[in-house]
């Protein structure tokens, strides 16, 4: 069957998996996030009835859903491709096992069924920030941008203090929760720094948010690089667009500063730590996640 999938004809229905169905301990709900990678769904445990979110590894460019729900490669040219990146999925689970804090979404465990691996999360309560912005449901002030930012970079800290860096950071993937506190999620693209050498650094890209190093094999990484996507998904709270992409910014005048654009509205100095943050080349920026909380402490 997997020699001659059709994206074309294959059932829509069949991306998913459907609410009622029983994965290992959990019944699925419905579905509530979707990528190129993989689909998150609410579900709830079978027997103490708690309500999580499982993250299913499934790659659709690689792979497909079968009429029993397992997941098969399209072909046999996909299908390392397929186990290698079923094997990062699991080194995901992993790192986010240890990574314990508040800003951090929580991986209670992970599993393997239907021929791929599911990654079980507590289930935060909110609304993402991508979508509160283009619904306008909230007051973007410098008392939220401070609290928000500030919040972020608590759990970015510790990320970085395990030697890793997120390489994702957008309004898409932070949650924002009542009292506004924000969970970071979506560890997909993470990676340890500095790069072993022996490994190839993973290129994920997200537009307008990744900053430029990201989109060279060769550009050294560092929590600088985090620094710039928490920058550029603050401005975009301002400017409630996304911004032009990292290499497009380069020797242009069209992406005017925060400082200038949104003058008089917000706090001028806050305005110009989100500049610093969203500088182009990574050494304008600050270096460190303290660095950057340092100067949000001196506007309390």
């Amino acid at each position: 069957m997997s020699e001659y999938y059709d994206p074309e004809t294959y059932p829509k229905q069949w991306n998913y998996l459907q609410s009622g169905t029983i994965v290992d301990d959990y019944i699925i709900e419905r579905e509530i996030a979707h990528g190129g990678f993989s689909s998150v769904y609410l579900a709830r445990h079978r027997t103490t009835q708690v309500q999580v979110a499982i993250k299913e590894y499934l790659p659709r460019r690689l792979a497909h859903r079968t009429w029993n729900n397992d997941i098969v490669a399209n072909s046999e040219q996909s299908k390392k491709l397929f186990v290698h990146g079923r094997s990062l999925f699991i080194e995901e689970a992993k790192v986010l096992a240890s990574l314990k804090h508040k800003n951090i979404v929580e991986v209670l465990s992970f599993f393997h069924a239907n021929s791929t691996v599911y990654l079980v999360m507590g289930y935060a309560y909110g609304i993402t920030l991508d979508k509160l912005l283009l619904g306008q449901k909230i007051d973007i002030n410098d008392r939220w941008l401070i609290d928000v930012m500030g919040a972020l970079l608590d759990g970015l800290s510790v990320v970085h203090e395990h030697g890793m860096l997120h390489l994702d950071i957008k309004p898409a993937n932070l949650m924002i929760c009542p009292g506004n506190e924000v969970v970071l999620l979506d560890f997909g693209a993470i990676q340890p720094f500095p790069l072993n050498k022996d490994k190839h650094k993973t290129q994920v890209l997200s537009k307008g948010f990744s900053p430029i190093e990201q989109y060279s094999a060769t550009g050294a990484l560092g929590p600088y690089s985090d620094i710039y996507a928490v920058g550029i998904s603050m401005r975009t709270c301002l400017d409630t667009t996304v911004p032009p992409q990292a290499p497009d910014r380069v020797d242009s005048n069209d992406f005017p500063l925060a400082q200038k654009v949104h003058a008089g509205k917000y706090d001028s100095k806050l305005l110009a730590i989100i500049d610093w943050a969203m500088e182009v080349s990574p050494e304008d920026r600050p270096q460190s996640v303290q660095e950057l909380q340092g100067a949000l402490a001196s506007l309390q």
